[in-house]
């Protein structure tokens, strides 16, 4: 049976980057996205709802938008969909729906600059044994990923 994983987005960054390492040196970048839409109600007034998505990217290509991107800058991401599941502390199940980038446009470049580079994400090799992330983040949560070099990019899952 077919299946589809794509997403493309724009909006802005709702905070700083955050870049950390895993064990084996792996690049990870992780930032905040708020996505707008805009629509009129019954009473024909425009009202904005807001989608709020972490992204994540990896490698190099992840160390380049943690030098380059700022809370408040607009961004394109083309990416597939990720859920997470983990178990609290305190024993309570949670999940999250994330984006994982295979690119990354910076829009909005400071005035003169012009356009901002395309990260292009995608992995350019196949592995033979998957790099394994391991990781903690803020709120203590560990997190077990395979990067995505390690995968073919007709097969991202």
């Amino acid at each position: 049976m077919a299946s589809l994983n794509k997403v493309l987005l724009i909006g802005n960054l709702t905070r700083d980057p955050e870049l950390r390492y895993t064990q084996s040196g792996l690049a990870i970048c992780n930032f905040s996205l708020a996505i707008n839409t805009f629509y009129n109600d019954k009473q024909g007034q425009q009202q904005k709802d807001t989608c709020f998505l972490r992204v994540t990217v990896w490698g190099k290509n992840g160390e380049n938008c943690a030098n380059v991107l700022k809370k408040g800058r607009p961004v394109f991401v083309e990416g597939r969909l990720k859920s997470r599941s983990w178990e609290q502390d305190d024993g309570q199940k949670r999940t999250s729906i994330e984006v994982v980038a295979d690119r990354v446009q910076f829009l909005g470049a400071p005035p003169g600059k012009g356009a901002g580079p395309v990260i292009d994400t995608r992995p350019r090799w196949r592995l033979e044994s998957a790099p394994v992330a391991i990781w903690r983040d803020a709120s203590g949560r560990t997190d077990t990923d395979e990067g995505p070099e390690a995968r073919e990019p007709d097969r991202l899952s």
